[in-house]
């Protein structure tokens, strides 16, 4: 399979060795920022000169504290220094300027300034919310900005306090160092037969197929995929302490988002309504409260109908603001051996905070991971071999996010029963084609793939997920209780 890896994808397959202890352990870097940069320095053997990569990483990725040292080069002694980083921007509407901030370093919108020249230079990657890339930066002083603002300040126009000394973006090139072709990632798929394409899969994100004991543990595992890859999916998923969540959905992927704070606000997750900024779920694919147990919302009663509202209608209305948003939310929790429950009859929501025992709230969720089918990590689980590189992987599930044909085919294979409850129905079929996108991505219509395999690796798989949330929708509230979901079947094409 190797072999057919490496021919199918060149040079998008890195090797990667998480067993062994090296200096890119001590780093902390996140998967796709590693796999960056051994995609960059490795030759064809998977050797690279580890000097060559503590220099470049120790001129290009700064710490937190080598901050201060980088704002007196730029401010003081008025370099221009550039770096990879994280970068946001905001529009100002009042005062008709653009600010950048960098969230890793402290800097933020009121220190800092996009000027219209490098603006429109940039805009077009800059535009889609939270973004990595090569920043560089230098300083405007109040000198310059007096230059530069002289005839509108003259006229009395707003710019009133433009003069100050800021720090400017100079130039941005965006981190995506492959040219990501969908249609050809989809054709490679056809190289694979399905247990092979599972362990594709499972190396990509980290981790090693042949730590894992069986089919059913390797598949829900990747099941923590499904809302890379599908918009608006939400899960929630409950597992013993230490089977990787965090790093899964913090560290894989830069497109999604997992908040460190246990006291999440609704400008935090949504929009901020006194500095006019956009929340996590509009910058981000998914966003992950993660130690569900620990949440604190500021505002229970706001928070509910806030996130009531997001996620039945995937709109984001608070006061004068509206937007549509596509971002899933998943709900992640530490659940005790005693609850642990395959069929799902125990209250297992109990581990929830009591923010989240409400009905109507949970109902909203499609589907639920069983955690403890999940291996606590261990080091025959690390990955130690060629594998396709993380930070293309995952650019690949952002792209299928908008290839709608998939659903297309799950509602002309998919049979639904009379009377399903709508949300039922919307949650069977929308993780069906998460799993379609994911493990069948070559599948271009409904004859594609056999009606045995998408019942069992699609089909089936989303019917158990809905079901064990209408379990325990029976639990928490009696309205719910013996409105089981009915049995999807499939259509013959």
């Amino acid at each position: 399979m190797i072999e057919t890896l490496r021919n199918c994808f060149d040079e998008m397959v890195v090797y990667k060795d998480l067993r062994k202890t090296n200096f890119f352990s001590a780093l902390n870097l996140p998967s796709f920022m590693r796999d960056w940069l051994l995609k960059k320095f490795e030759d064809e053997n998977g050797e690279y000169d580890t000097e060559e990569v503590l220099k470049f990483v120790q001129t290009y990725l700064p710490r937190k504290d080598d901050w201060s040292a980088i704002k007196d080069r730029v401010v003081m002694g008025n370099e221009k220094v550039r770096f990879l980083a994280k970068i946001t921007t905001e529009i100002s509407v009042e005062k008709k300027q653009v600010y950048f901030a960098l969230p890793d370093y402290g800097l933020t919108f009121k220190d800092t300034i996009i000027e219209e020249d490098v603006w429109d230079d940039c805009k077009d990657d800059l535009l889609h919310g939270e973004t990595w890339g090569m920043v560089e930066i230098g300083y405007r002083s109040p000198e310059d900005a007096d230059i530069l603002f002289a005839p509108e300040t003259k006229s009395g126009s707003s710019a009133k306090g433009a003069n100050k000394g800021k720090i400017k973006l100079t130039a941005f090139k965006p981190f995506c160092p492959y040219t990501v072709d969908v249609e050809y990632y989809k054709d490679a798929r056809k190289e694979f037969s399905t247990a092979e394409w599972i362990d594709v899969l499972l190396g990509a994100v980290d981790y090693n197929a042949g730590g894992y004991s069986d089919e059913e543990t390797k598949l829900t595992m990747l099941t923590r995929l499904l809302p890379f890859v599908e918009k608006r999916l939400n899960l929630i998923e409950l597992a013993p302490k230490g089977t990787g969540k965090s790093y899964l959905f913090g560290r894989v992927s830069r497109f999604g988002a997992l908040p460190t704070d246990s006291k999440i606000s609704r400008a935090t997750l949504f929009y901020h309504k006194t500095r006019h900024t956009e929340g996590l779920v509009a910058t981000s694919d998914f966003v992950v409260l993660d130690e569900i147990q620990t949440i604190q919302f500021g505002d229970v009663d706001e928070m509910r109908t806030v996130l009531k509202a997001y996620l039945e209608s995937g709109i984001i209305k608070i006061d004068s603001y509206e937007r549509a948003a596509d971002a899933g939310f998943v709900l992640c929790g530490n659940i005790s051996k005693e609850i642990m429950d395959d069929g799902g009859f125990s209250n297992m929501f109990s581990e929830l905070p009591k923010s989240f025992h409400e009905s109507a709230l949970i109902d909203r969720f499609h589907g639920f991971i069983k955690g403890w089918h999940i291996p606590r990590m261990n080091e025959d689980l690390k990955i130690s071999g060629w594998a396709l590189n993380s930070e293309y992987f995952c650019s690949i599930l952002h792209e299928l996010r908008d290839d709608m044909s998939y659903r297309a085919i799950v509602d002309e294979l998919v049979e639904v029963p009379d009377k399903s409850d709508t949300r039922d129905t919307e949650a069977v079929k929308r993780i069906a084609t998460a799993y379609l996108k994911l493990l069948f991505p070559n599948v271009r219509t409904a004859r594609d793939i056999s009606a045995s395999d998408f019942k069992r690796y699609c089909l089936q798989r989303a019917y158990r997920m809905r079901d064990i949330i209408k379990t325990q929708l029976g639990l928490l509230d009696n309205e719910y209780k013996g409105k089981d979901v009915p049995v999807f079947g499939i259509r013959e094409v």
